[in-house]
């Protein structure tokens, strides 16, 4: 976007970054692909998708790169900036799956996928924008992913660009991605923007909002029609977001509540368009603000840093309706405990009403371990319903708190771990605690930050070591009712089962 208002508009999205057909493929119900989530391949098995964006790909550092892991045992592929029907070529530093979102955009029953690339350079004339950002949309097939002939979709901003506006230094397009479909099957994918500038000063941060198989596009910021709040410099709205098929959350982890800076806030939204041209905006809250926490917004809290969101299924509806939200708060100060963490989780309604639910922190009675100063518990979250076709019970609810400054002692100073709850039940109940030589098959080792990488699907959490010693680096698949110490059902590393040996944070992210 440019540096004025920011437009809320709807712009007609049909041309082609590189490769591929001038329009989007059509929503065609291809019988050969399965429709089974995250299946890249259409075999009805589900597919693992494993970033390393830090990796090195054509002599390039930090280009980034996917593994895409065939379930069935049907082999892996590389998927980057040198990939076939991939447009565009591995850059230094561009660091491909930074984030990404698995969604099927044109409904043919293939899983596809949006890969952030947010400090991908714009090169015009004369001219480079350092970290502008790019989203790449990779089609599946029957062939697989990135083949079939179905080309490639670039998200990109400026005049040229399918997110049109304008495209600046450092806006970091991509830097988060989420996507769904929308109580009436239209598939949409969210955008985030955490470093776009415009009236409310620096970094004032938007999203875009790419809807239908035609991938119109809306553009939201704070100040957009119903939107909470303003924008204000650095508020870095877009800098994280979640979704399921009935809602999207975005976080605005360096919002001002009052005079606290960087206390942080969220706004949920539903993802389908409203009068006023954008998904419908339904709350927004932060510390101290009504429906957020009653505890006081404090500075550097980042509220909202990471998101979660499981769909929900309540008593007496036919399907599911709602979700289950979990707002991680890694900056939380408990006491004089500093950066010790906290996360806490809501309901969001059919309606779009909200109901808190439970204040999460290692101090609680029943919690395992105990807060300490730079445990960050929170930085990164995953949650899950194990069993959508059913009415939704506390069971069957599940969340993990990635804690990544976690030390068992003092020998392993930020080993990290991960602890299990049920977003509904209270803490202690069914929780469980997994960490290096704790269930992770994996010796100890100071600053292997385990918690930053975490994934989920209703059969699996998926916990990255992309950290730590190169023959840690490993994606783990447990249970979600795995005990404490309770060892995965399955693993991929670097050097087995196909997989090359070279990495650099294998396990970064994972879907």
């Amino acid at each position: 976007m440019g540096r004025g208002v920011v437009a809320v508009a709807l712009t007609a999205v049909f041309s082609v970054l590189g490769q591929g057909a001038a329009t989007p493929p059509q929503a065609v119900a291809a019988t050969a692909c399965a429709g089974t989530q995250s299946d890249f391949n259409g075999d009805g098995i589900r597919d693992v998708a494993i970033a390393d964006p830090e990796a090195t790909v054509a002599g390039k550092e930090r280009a980034g790169l996917i593994r895409i892991v065939y379930g069935g045992g049907k082999g892996t592929f590389e998927l980057s900036q040198e990939s076939p029907e991939v447009s565009d070529s591995a850059e230094t530093g561009d660091q491909f799956g930074f984030s990404f979102a698995v969604y099927d955009a044109n409904l043919d029953g293939c899983s596809d996928i949006a890969v952030g690339i947010p400090y991908e350079d714009i090169n015009l004339v004369g001219q480079t924008i350092k970290d502008a950002g790019l989203v790449h949309l990779i089609y599946g097939s029957t062939a697989g992913i990135a083949s079939g002939g179905l080309g490639t979709y670039g998200f990109r901003q400026g005049s040229d660009g399918k997110l049109g506006g304008g495209y600046e230094d450092e806006d970091w397009v991509g830097y988060a991605v989420a996507a769904g479909k929308s109580a009436s099957g239209i598939p949409f994918l969210v955008i985030g923007v955490p470093g776009e500038d415009g009236t409310g000063g620096a970094d004032m941060g938007m999203f875009h909002h790419v809807y239908g198989t035609g991938y119109s596009v809306a553009h939201v910021a704070q100040d957009s029609a119903g939107v909470w709040e303003d924008p204000e410099p650095y508020d870095r709205f877009g800098a994280s977001i979640a979704a399921t098929d009935r809602h999207f959350v975005v976080g605005a982890p360096g919002e001002s509540i009052g005079t606290v800076g960087s206390a942080g806030g969220v706004i949920a939204f539903r993802p389908s368009i409203n009068t006023d041209g954008i998904p419908d905006p339904l709350f927004g809250m932060g510390q101290g603000r009504t429906p957020g926490p009653d505890t006081a917004a404090q500075v550097d809290d980042r509220y909202g840093t990471s998101l979660a969101l499981a769909p929900y299924r309540p008593t007496g509806a036919a399907t599911v309706t709602d979700s289950l939200l979990a707002v991680g708060v890694p900056g939380e100060d408990l006491a004089t405990t500093v950066d010790a963490g906290a996360v806490h989780t809501f309901h969001i309604k059919a309606d779009g009403t909200v109901v808190p639910l439970k204040w999460l922190d290692q101090n609680q009675p029943d919690v395992e371990g105990e807060a300490e100063a730079g445990d960050f518990f929170g930085q990164r979250l995953a949650a899950t319903n194990t069993n959508t076709a059913v009415v939704s019970t506390a069971a069957m609810m599940r969340l993990a708190v990635g804690v990544p400054g976690e030390e068992a002692s003092e020998e392993f100073p930020e080993e990290g771990g991960v602890q299990l709850f049920s977003i509904l039940g209270e803490p202690g109940a069914a929780d469980s605690w997994i960490s290096p030589g704790n269930g992770i098959p994996a010796a100890q080792a100071p600053r292997m930050l385990v918690g930053m990488g975490l994934g989920a699907s209703p059969a699996s959490l998926y916990v990255g070591l992309p950290y730590g010693p190169a023959e840690s680096r490993a994606v783990h698949a447990f249970p979600w009712n795995t005990p404490n110490g309770g060892a995965p059902t399955e693993s991929w590393k670097p050097g087995e089962g196909g997989i090359p040996a070279e990495n650099v944070a294998f396990g970064a992210f994972v879907r």
